[in-house]
């Protein structure tokens, strides 16, 4: 499978990945190499790191605790005292091996630390791959405003194994899925139609390539968000408040990100039909097609009008505006869209019908 180039490295792709991995560290002399993985990659997929390199180079071990709930300061805190304890100058290299949480936080921590180290991102959820792989987007969480701190910055490069696919469980599979279907909502009708037809994820891991590929085509055009990027976050606007509700109250099971998005996505989509002419049809699809792979999640009154005052620290917001993407039809987004107020209590009924 070819590597795929973004505006500044490559994605490689399983047994070629770690081929390049070896040939980079061949031709760049490091001071010292650190690996970071939290609590679940030391266990399952460290491992498979350690014998797939066959100890090619030396590193030093760092590791955080798993989980969004820790995708904090505090824990870009350890990591740098950490790397400052076992004499990390600015020639280390910091490899991030682990999801969404490991690669956002890693990718920050060596963008500041020392005022910028090299690293090198190497996803082991399908959500991290397909989304997490391009773009540069590091940081963490404030509070449970999700991505509130962080900068955009680009890793040295990429590598995508799906062997790590392997050491998964159904419901983070799952939340992967919900990026990848996305990608086909917001630019590709075709690939929305063959991911929304599979019976099961087995063999999704297939598809990888063709999300990161429009993921890329999409940040090569517009890498610091300044306008078609936008569309990428299809979903994300009330998806992260969803997310953000669900990870702050104690008496709600956290929902993963791709289960949030989801739900997001529907919402969304009613909105879209309701003001950038979104046929019903394709409405009807896209309700139908989430509810097959994500259980639908209750919410209370209470729960909406929480969940709806925290769009107020929305990222994409301007100028005290809260501004959404919607969809024309499957495949055909729109960015910056305002919403009335009167509409996000329909978008709920719909989403709970």
């Amino acid at each position: 499978m070819e590597s795929i180039t973004t505006s500044s490295y490559a994605v490689h792709f399983n047994g070629n990945a770690f081929l390049q991995l070896k040939d980079y560290l061949g031709e760049h002399t490091y001071s010292k190499v650190f690996v970071l993985v939290d609590e679940n990659t030391k266990e399952h997929c460290l491992p498979v790191f350690e014998k797939t390199m066959a100890n090619a180079f030396p590193f030093d071990l760092i590791e955080i605790k798993a989980g969004e709930v820790h995708k904090n300061i505090e824990a870009c805190t350890h990591v740098w005292q950490a790397l400052s304890a076992l004499d990390a100058d600015r020639k280390s290299l910091l490899i991030n091996l682990g999801g969404g949480v490991v690669t956002d936080l890693g990718g920050f921590v060596a963008s500041t630390y020392k005022r910028g180290i090299d690293f090198i991102n190497i996803p082991t959820t399908l959500l991290s791959m397909v989304d997490a792989s391009v773009g540069g987007k590091t940081g963490v969480d404030l509070g449970s405003l999700k991505n509130q701190i962080g900068v955009i910055n680009q890793p040295k490069m990429v590598l995508v194994s799906t062997v790590f696919l392997e050491t998964l469980e159904d419901r983070q599979m799952r939340s992967g899925f919900a990026e990848m279907l996305k990608h086909g909502l917001i630019q590709d009708t075709s690939y929305w139609k063959a991911l929304k037809s599979l019976s099961n994820l087995d063999t999704v891991g297939e598809d990888i390539y063709t999300s990161v590929s429009i993921k890329n085509k999409v940040v090569l055009e517009d890498p610091t968000e300044q306008h078609l990027r936008k569309i990428l976050n299809f979903g994300h606007t009330l998806g992260h408040a969803v997310e953000s509700y669900f990870l702050e109250n104690d008496d709600k099971e956290t929902l993963l990100h791709g289960e949030a998005i989801a739900v997001g996505m529907v919402l969304e989509a009613y909105l879209s039909n309701k003001l950038t002419g979104l046929p019903t049809e394709d409405l009807e699809d896209i309700k139908t097609s989430f509810l097959k792979w994500y259980p639908k999640v209750d919410f209370t009154s209470s729960d909406i009008t929480a969940i709806l005052s925290m769009l107020k620290f929305d990222k994409k917001n301007s100028h005290g505006n809260i501004n959404f993407v919607l969809l024309e039809s499957i495949g055909n987004p729109v960015i910056d869209v305002k919403i009335p107020n009167d509409l996000y209590e329909g978008a709920f009924a719909y989403y709970k019908d």
